[in-house]
């Protein structure tokens, strides 16, 4: 999947809580990732972040009294992705951080195995939803319509075409002259209609779609 596989990533752990750092530092070195840097404040990232060599943040949004969300900026100015890991799972507050430029989000509900897998993604050029986000977008989609028949529409095949023969979200978007974030929005959509559980078996239906 690119470098994540391949070699240690430098991450930079944003959080408040030093228990939390711990034990996320103890998780991603144990396999083999190197942690630049950590930081409980947006000051203290500011401090850090020139000196880090961070090859990807993972950020919480609650952070004392700021929030995440104000980091996202300065991480991309210095093209280092985020990755927001937090408890929050109202679809409001993903799409604000998808919003200001997020490259993945993931709830710290999900096991283990799925932030793994989300910096693997992001450093390789991916963009990463987890399940219970994918969820929440879905519940998002329900809210908004009648729940829609199985039968996807011209542009969800269009979409569904296209992830299938391997293309990423933003070279998606670009061909189809939408954003990424509409073309997760499609996905979701499009794994509510499909009663799929997560994305990964959207992707894997896209890829059988084609053999």
């Amino acid at each position: 999947m690119g470098k994540a596989e391949t070699g240690s990533v430098r991450i930079f752990l944003i959080d408040d809580h030093p228990v939390m750092r711990n034990g996320l530092s103890l998780l991603l070195t144990q396999i083999g990732h190197t942690i630049c840097a950590e930081a409980g404040s947006r000051a203290e990232v500011l401090r850090r972040i020139d000196a880090s060599g961070a090859e990807i943040a993972v950020v919480d949004l609650s952070l004392a009294e700021e929030s995440g969300l104000d980091l996202i900026d300065d991480l991309s100015s210095r093209n280092i992705p985020t990755l927001i890991y937090s408890m929050h799972e109202d679809w409001g507050v993903i799409e604000r951080a998808f919003d200001r430029g997020a490259r993945g989000y993931v709830t710290k509900r999900e096991v283990a195995n799925v932030l793994i897998e989300a910096i693997a993604e992001i450093v390789s050029g991916q963009r990463y939803t987890s399940p219970r986000v994918m969820r929440s977008l879905a519940s998002h989609l329900h809210r908004q319509d009648d729940g829609g028949a199985a039968e996807l529409s011209s542009r969800e095949e269009q979409i569904l075409n296209r992830l299938g023969s391997g293309e990423t979200s933003a070279e998606i978007g670009q061909a189809l002259h939408i954003s990424a974030h509409t073309v997760e929005t499609y996905y979701a959509r499009i794994i509510k209609k499909l009663g799929l559980p997560s994305m990964k078996e959207l992707r894997k239906l896209a890829i059988q779609r084609r053999a």
